[in-house]
């Protein structure tokens, strides 16, 4: 369902528009790859990706990640580049965009070993010139509970309390942990392999300081709720640590689980598929099945690519 708020398929497509019309390139053609915390659109014939945020009270991280794309490329990261030559973020609509260079899909796809490769090069780079939030994943699960449509009440008043539940310990760990660069969504849907060969990752919109155990923590508890075998095995040979074995695994993991339901809080009404599968998430958490098999919001949500825009 396309659905009547602020921030449906057919507002972020109109704003799109606006994009492309500012930058003056065509819309022709243009792809949705992404409908969840961002509206992520490819433009292959004018070689650029935007992505648009879904949420006003997220939209500042608009001007994070423009920030950090420049930082990138003076410091030669393993990430995708802002296409060149954009004041960016740019505005439109009401909605803030950043514009990203495209990268045509290149084979092979890229793996978890890839994706350990890349955060060993990425939690090295440093010192970085500008500062960076804090890992907060409470924080954040907050944000997109508050800015929320189509939460009923019972649901808003249970994930508020988990979030109270988590506010000290996770600040424990805070205290207590070094203050890396931390990607903060790392996982193989985050890289993309160019011509070149190199996977790079993309999506910057979590980056944050904080303990860079967080970065492999998204494949571990992929492997438990969407039965990836092999993939937690494959990613602490790569990296060289397993973080099951760190003390913290618990809260890392229980910290993650809540960001990947929160995830969905703010676009319910964008996907009958994303909106039963956030209420299967839930009410595993509820009932306490730690090995409850989920489905990634971004095929329950799938929609056919974006066509011809004229």
């Amino acid at each position: 369902m396309t659905g009547t708020g602020r921030f449906t398929l057919e507002a972020m497509t109109a704003a799109m528009h606006q994009v492309a019309e500012q930058l003056g390139v065509r819309a022709d053609g243009a792809q949705l790859l992404r409908f969840t915390n961002n509206a992520v659109f490819a433009l292959p014939s004018a070689g650029i990706v935007i992505r648009l945020a879904r949420s006003h009270r997220l939209a500042d991280r608009a001007y994070k990640v423009v920030e950090l794309g420049r930082w990138f490329k003076q410091v030669n990261a393993p990430t995708i580049r802002l296409a060149p030559d954009v004041a960016q973020p740019v505005q439109a609509g009401g909605f803030l965009a950043s514009i990203w260079k495209h990268i045509p899909p290149t084979a092979p796809n890229p793996t978890v070993k890839d994706l350990g490769s890349v955060l060993r090069k990425f939690h090295s780079l440093g010192p970085l010139p500008m500062p960076l939030p804090t890992w907060d994943p409470i924080g954040d699960a907050r944000s997109r509970i508050v800015d929320a449509e189509g939460l009923s009440d019972e649901d808003r008043r249970f994930l508020l309390d988990w979030c109270d539940r988590l506010d000290a310990p996770v600040a424990a760990i805070r205290r207590r942990a070094g203050s890396g660069l931390v990607h903060g969504d790392a996982h193989v849907g985050n890289l993309l392999r160019p011509p070149t060969g190199r996977a790079l990752l993309c999506d910057f919109d979590a980056t944050c300081l904080g303990p860079w155990q967080v970065d492999l923590v998204a494949v571990a508890v992929g492997e438990v709720r969407f039965g990836r075998r092999g993939a937690h095995a494959a990613l602490a040979d790569a990296y060289g640590y397993d973080v099951t074995t760190d003390p913290d695994w618990p809260l890392l993991r229980e910290a993650r689980e809540l960001k990947m339901i929160a995830a969905a809080v703010p676009v319910l009404h964008s996907s009958v598929g994303v909106h039963a599968e956030f209420a299967t998430r839930l009410r595993s958490i509820q009932e306490g099945h730690h090995d409850a098999r989920w489905k990634p919001f971004a095929e329950v949500g799938r929609r056919p690519p974006y066509g011809n825009s004229g």
